[in-house]
């Protein structure tokens, strides 16, 4: 694999890739059957022309280019990595904008180019586990986020009657053709203004939580084995949530 890296790097190698996987994700999608669970909870938000923050586990991101059925940009954050490249021309040719950093620590630019986005009216889409985990244990920084501009976090998620796990840090789901396939969107969850450490610690558990249900109740839907979130074993000290003082 080493020799391929260089590769890999290249415009060109990840403009092809980036290519075969939007043709992939649409065939995905035209040759299954797909449902739309509780669509009407970001519905709401954008016929109000209020901003919100999607927020998924990244092993579930390849289905998400289609989950949007508005004409209206949502601004995803992805890592400035060579997947992290990837995955943004991907979701760049299906509409969205990408805005490159992280939720852990250190991504601070990052999250104050999203806020400038809500305050805006926009729609903002993020993986709190990305880019590089613990796998579905959401980082501080979505949180402090919808506190800063005090918007909404909607979680959402998808799942498929069929599919292959990647060996991946964040088990990627990969859906296969010629399958049954769910979108679901959980319950808006808000980060007060006046939230103190205490209570933003409970907010990213509280979101933590309610990706990881939405997610496994999706796959139950589907026939589907849940995916289990990283144990501490698994996890690294350097994602320790970090908020201000």
């Amino acid at each position: 694999m080493r020799p391929l890296k260089p590769i890999l790097r290249t415009a060109f190698t990840q403009k092809v890739i980036s290519l075969l996987i939007i043709w992939y994700i649409h065939f995905v999608h035209w040759t299954g059957s797909w449902t739309r669970v509780n669509e009407e909870i970001p519905n709401k938000f954008h016929d109000a022309g209020k901003p919100f923050i999607l927020a998924l586990w990244h092993g579930r991101l390849a289905m998400m280019g289609l989950a949007w059925r508005y004409g209206v940009t949502v601004t995803v954050l992805a890592s400035a990595h060579r997947d992290g490249r990837i995955i943004a021309r991907v979701l760049e040719g299906f509409g969205f904008s990408v805005v490159h950093g992280s939720t852990n620590k250190g991504g601070a630019n990052a999250l104050r180019r999203l806020a400038v986005v809500l305050a805006n009216g926009g729609v903002i889409g993020v993986t709190p586990d990305g880019p590089r985990g613990p796998r579905m244990r959401a980082a501080a920084g979505v949180i402090m986020l919808a506190r800063l501009a005090q918007v909404p976090i909607i979680p959402m998620t998808f799942a498929t009657s069929r599919r292959r796990i990647h060996t991946s840090w964040d088990r990627f789901v990969i859906p296969l053709p010629f399958a049954r396939g769910v979108y679901l969107w959980g319950e808006p969850i808000q980060a007060p203004s006046s939230a103190d450490k205490t209570l933003m610690e409970e907010k990213r558990l509280e979101l933590e939580c309610a990706i990881t249900d939405l997610t496994a109740q999706a796959d139950r839907l589907m026939g589907q084995e849940s995916i289990a979130p990283a144990t501490q074993n698994e996890s690294s000290p350097e994602t320790t949530p970090e908020y201000p003082t």
